[in-house]
């Protein structure tokens, strides 16, 4: 009897060790995920923070917005 007690009691730790990890790990936060957009000169994807914009189109530096222009 005193075996099923202890086996129950490890189980038990076992059990709200693995319940307390996987809480205190971060879930990848959906908000923080930014859209993509495709450079309209070389076809790279970068974030929309990242490009420069030109009117209606998205490119990737500068250097290619202004290739694009001419």
């Amino acid at each position: 009897m005193s075996r099923l007690i202890f086996l129950f009691a490890i189980a038990a730790v076992v059990y709200l060790l693995i319940k307390s990890y996987r809480k205190g790990t971060p879930a990848k936060d959906k908000a923080s995920a930014e859209n993509m957009v495709r450079c309209a000169h070389c076809g790279v994807y970068l974030p929309i923070s990242e490009s420069v914009r030109a009117g209606e189109l998205q490119f990737c530096c500068a250097a290619h917005r202004d290739a694009h222009q001419k």
